[in-house]
C-alpha cells in the first residue's frame, strides 16, 4: 500500500506540472479524486488489509489525497485568474455608457378596476370580507334560496370537486357566511375569484366578482337605488344616465337589473349596446326573507339589499375592450396600454 501511494503521489505531481490549462486539471481531478478514481479504488482495497494495518493505511491515503486536492485547487485558481485577465484584455468596457434601466411593471387592468370598486365601496362605509373559492353546495346554492332542482342552477353551471363541493359561481356565499356569524347591522363587500363553465369572447371559466350587501332595520329599495346610483356615477362619470329594470334572482325580492348609458355611443345606439343605448352592468335587489331564515335573522324586524357585479365586464366597458380573453393572455403589448 505504501509503494502504491508513493507512486500515485509522483504520478499526480507529474501530470499537474504538465497541465496546459483548466480542462487538463479538471481531467486529472476526475481521474484521481472522482467517484471511480484512484483514491476511491485504494479505499476499497483497505478491506483486504489485516485489521491492525487498516488505520495506518487509511491515514496515509487521506494525507496523500488531501495534498492532491490542495495542489489541484491551487492550480485551478491560477488558471481561472489567468482566463479572467485574458478576457478583460480582449473585452473593452465603455464606462461612459448609460446604465440599463429596470423595466417597471404595471398594475393589471383587472386589479385597477377592482381597486377602484373597493375604494368607492369602502368610502360608502362598506367593510371587506372574503370567503373560500372551493365552496359547499349549501353556501353556494341552497342557503341562497336555490335548491337542487331550481332552474337558476342551469345558469351557473360550475366545476364540482365532490357531489356537495364546488368551485363557487359567485361571491354571494360570503353573504351567508358573514350573516351566520354577525348580527345586524352589517354592511359588507366581498371581492373575489369565481368560476363557471363558460368560455367565449365575453366569458371565461374564471373571472372576478364583487358582492355587496347591507342589512339593518328600515332598509328599503330607495337606499339600494341611492347607493348604486352614487357608486356607478363615481365609476363611470357623473353625467352617465342609469336605469333600473325589474328582474328575477332567487335570493332577492324584488330584484332588478341596472343599466348604464352606453359608454360608446352615449345612448344613441350602436353595435356594442345592440342599438338600445343601454348596457347591463349589474344585478341587485332586496334580500329575500327566505335567505334570512337560513341565517336566523328576523325578517319581520330586519331588511337588506344586495348587489353583484363582474369586474371583467366593468373593465371591458371602461377601457373599450371587446375580448375578455385579452385580460388573461399576458401579452405585454396589451398590458402596457394600462
Amino acid at each position: 500500500m505504501t509503494e502504491r501511494l508513493e507512486k500515485l503521489e509522483k504520478e499526480i505531481s507529474a501530470e499537474l506540472k504538465g497541465a496546459a490549462g483548466k480542462q487538463d486539471v479538471l481531467g486529472i481531478k476526475t481521474k484521481y479524486l472522482g467517484r471511480k478514481g484512484e483514491f476511491a479504488s485504494l479505499i476499497k482495497d483497505l478491506a483486504n488489509l489485516p485489521p491492525p494495518d487498516r488505520r495506518q493505511a487509511g491515514e496515509a491515503i487521506n494525507r496523500v489525497k488531501k495534498k492532491a486536492e490542495q495542489e489541484i485547487a491551487k492550480l485551478l485558481e491560477g488558471f481561472q485568474d489567468e482566463e479572467k485577465k485574458q478576457r478583460l484584455t480582449r473585452e473593452k468596457l465603455d464606462v461612459t455608457l448609460p446604465g440599463r434601466r429596470e423595466r417597471l411593471g404595471r398594475t393589471h387592468p383587472i386589479t385597477q378596476v377592482l381597486d377602484e370598486v373597493i375604494d368607492i365601496s369602502t368610502g360608502l362605509g362598506f367593510e371587506i370580507a372574503e370567503g373560500p373559492e372551493v365552496e359547499l353546495d349549501y353556501y353556494n346554492f341552497e342557503a341562497l334560496n336555490i335548491p337542487k332542482d331550481h332552474p337558476a342552477r342551469d345558469m351557473q353551471d360550475t366545476f364540482y370537486i365532490a357531489p356537495d363541493v364546488c368551485l363557487r359561481t359567485h361571491t354571494s356565499p360570503v353573504q351567508i357566511r358573514v350573516m351566520e356569524k354577525h348580527p345586524p347591522p352589517v354592511r359588507i363587500i366581498a371581492p373575489g375569484t369565481v368560476y363557471r363553465r363558460d368560455s367565449d369572447l365575453t366569458h371565461t371559466p374564471m373571472f372576478h366578482q364583487v358582492e355587496g350587501f347591507m342589512v339593518d332595520e328600515g332598509i328599503n329599495f330607495g337606499h339600494l337605488k341611492g347607493v348604486l346610483t352614487h357608486f356607478l356615477k363615481r365609476l363611470f362619470g357623473e353625467d352617465r344616465d342609469i336605469r333600473f329594470r325589474p328582474s328575477f334572482f332567487p335570493f332577492t325580492e324584488p330584484s332588478a337589473e341596472v343599466d348604464i348609458q352606453c359608454v360608446i355611443c352615449r345612448g344613441s345606439g350602436c353595435r356594442v349596446c345592440k342599438e338600445s343605448g343601454w348596457l347591463e352592468i349589474l344585478g341587485c335587489g332586496m334580500i329575500h326573507p327566505e335567505v334570512f331564515r337560513f341565517v336566523n335573522y328576523d325578517a319581520e324586524k330586519f331588511t337588506g339589499f344586495a348587489f353583484g357585479l363582474g369586474i371583467e365586464r366593468i373593465a371591458m366597458l371602461k377601457f373599450g375592450i371587446d375580448d375578455i380573453r385579452l385580460f388573461f393572455e399576458n401579452d405585454v403589448r396589451f398590458l402596457e396600454q394600462f
